[in-house]
């Protein structure tokens, strides 16, 4: 199969705190950009990204520099905490300065781990604009490059903002209130209304739409337009938490277009999360489940995010690390009580949903201390073997790869834009996408349930069971008015109380870091910190 393989090159990383630099080493650009192979190698390295932590795998001249650890730095690492750790999806055993804070919802500006996030947000941000800056019909012109190339990078030129769109939209997320940055600048940035930002992304999208690659016909690795339409309905989705205003309609319309584009769910839940998971992708199958990925691989990708992390953190306490492809566990990441108890009784495994992956043996529903790996059960969901049952190439770096947009996510956005009043779709529908995840989880129609059962309560808890560590879990609860505010939901250890306590509204978003606001005085605060 082809992929995108991601090409280290020399590009030295930006200042952490002067957004709107180049990246260093671009000020050579006509030897850099000498010819369209050039391009292609600056492409890989804005997906890389995402998921690589600098020039040198595993480790070893790293793109940002304010952390210890760079394996820290992972920017797919940091989201994943971000959106996991602050939930009842999961907790971290580890001590490492301010992770907890995130579980226990107490972060201030001089968070480390919301540091990184930030910053690797804009890092990706910069790069991006650098490549649209490097690629304009004039510099081509300019710099000799073929015509068989021009019409190669018009199509990079439409994915890199694609990939700046995503970037954005998980700053509008996480920070809301933040610099937008299009071109290379030495002014210092202001900040952009939530309402600029959101109107930035669907602009950007309705404008790249028809110039991305065919549903399924892009190279493995790369985003395509069934890419485009799931951050379409991504972004809507949530759009009464950004901008106060419902966009369900939008979301129901861009899920119609992924359905029509024939893709499928694939009828192992278990192999969506395994080593030889690209061939679950296009171009490896005609209907696939998973529209869009982080790719990982053992010989190419290596670094301690992405997929590494998420294998070997779930190792710990009795498991046989050797039974999930790797060479040893990090002892880390558990889930709580709560998340259990969405898969049926916490106290009786018979009754668990299908979909459930818990290690129990040797572990403690009840979690009594965070800092024990056995207090808590284990959830192994990603592992480095094949569906055949063997290891990836490495026991250190996985081959799995991270599926950032699967069909399924679709079908569950799709029933509750219906449910929540959106134009397009049809609860009959709904039902039957929702259907259709249980009975392949239940490998019968055991599982189904009825119309007056579909219910928004019934989709929030359904995602969890379909979409437990993939990174939906905290916007779920926030759009659901469940993560503050006054209806928030509890959790053990949430408000660092072991049964769990109500947290300050303050915490629906981040804090812009303080090293940030100390060199830019045009950036203010978000509320409560």
């Amino acid at each position: 199969m082809k992929k995108l393989i991601v090409i280290l090159l020399s590009f030295s990383a930006i200042s952490c705190t002067d957004l709107n630099l180049k990246p260093s080493d671009a000020d050579v650009d006509a030897v850099v950009f000498k010819d369209g192979e050039a391009y292609r190698s600056y492409l890989a390295k804005v997906y890389g990204a995402f998921s690589l932590t600098g020039q040198i795998g595993p480790h070893g001249d790293g793109d940002i520099s304010i952390v210890n650890d760079e394996g820290f730095t992972s920017y797919i690492r940091a989201y994943w905490k971000a959106q996991e750790l602050t939930t009842d999806e999961a907790v971290i055993a580890w001590t490492d300065a301010g992770i907890r804070d995130l579980h226990a919802m107490s972060w201030s500006s001089e968070n480390q781990f919301v540091r990184v996030l930030y910053y690797r947000i804009f890092y990706i941000i910069a790069y991006s604009n650098d490549f649209l800056a490097q690629s304009t019909p004039e510099l081509l012109d300019e710099r000799g490059i073929s015509d068989q190339w021009k019409t190669e990078i018009a199509t990079y030129r439409a994915e890199v903002r694609f990939l700046r769109a995503l970037a954005y939209w998980h700053a509008l997320d996480l920070f809301r209130n933040v610099p937008l940055l299009t071109k290379i600048s030495t002014e210092l940035p202001s900040q952009a209304t939530p309402q600029a930002l959101f109107d930035f992304i669907v602009a950007e999208l309705n404008e790249i739409e028809p110039l991305m690659v065919d549903p399924m016909q892009n190279e493995y690795g790369r985003a395509d337009r069934a890419a485009l339409w799931m951050l379409q309905a991504k972004l809507n989705l949530n759009a009464e938490v950004y901008i106060n205003q419902p966009r369900y309609s939008e979301v129901i319309t861009a899920v119609n277009k992924i359905v029509s584009a024939g893709y499928a769910l694939h009828s192992n839940y278990n192999e969506l999360f395994m080593a030889d998971n690209d061939r679950l992708s296009a171009p490896a199958t005609t209907a696939p489940e998973i529209i869009f990925a982080l790719n990982s691989d053992g010989r190419y990708t290596k670094n301690w995010g992405n997929t590494t992390f998420l294998v070997h953190a779930a190792i710990g306490g009795s498991m046989v690390a050797t039974d999930y492809g790797v060479g040893g566990g990090w002892a880390g990441i558990r889930t709580t009580k709560n998340m259990v108890g969405k898969f049926g009784d916490p106290l009786n495994s018979s009754t668990w949903d299908p979909r459930n992956v818990f290690y129990t043996n040797g572990q403690n529903l009840e979690i009594n201390d965070i800092g024990t790996f056995e207090d808590g059960f284990a959830v192994p969901k990603f592992v480095n073997v094949t569906s055949q049952g063997q290891p990836g190439v490495d026991t250190d770096f996985p081959d799995t790869d991270n599926p950032i947009f699967r069909l399924a996510d679709a079908y569950l956005m799709y029933a509750e834009a219906v449910l929540r009043g959106g134009a397009g779709g049809d609860v009959t529908t709904a039902l039957g996408y929702i259907n259709a995840l249980r009975q392949r989880a239940y490998g019968d129609n055991s599982g189904d349930i009825t119309a007056s059962e579909l219910t928004l309560d019934f989709i929030l808890d359904e995602r969890v069971r379909e979409m437990y560590w993939e990174m939906t879990r905290r916007q779920d609860l926030i759009r659901y008015g469940k993560f503050i505010g006054a209806n928030q939901e509890v959790w053990p250890w949430k408000g660092d109380v072991k049964e769990g306590a109500k947290v300050d509204d303050k915490y629906i978003i981040f804090p812009i870091p303080a090293s940030d606001l100390n060199v830019n005085e045009k950036l203010v605060q978000n509320p409560g910190y």
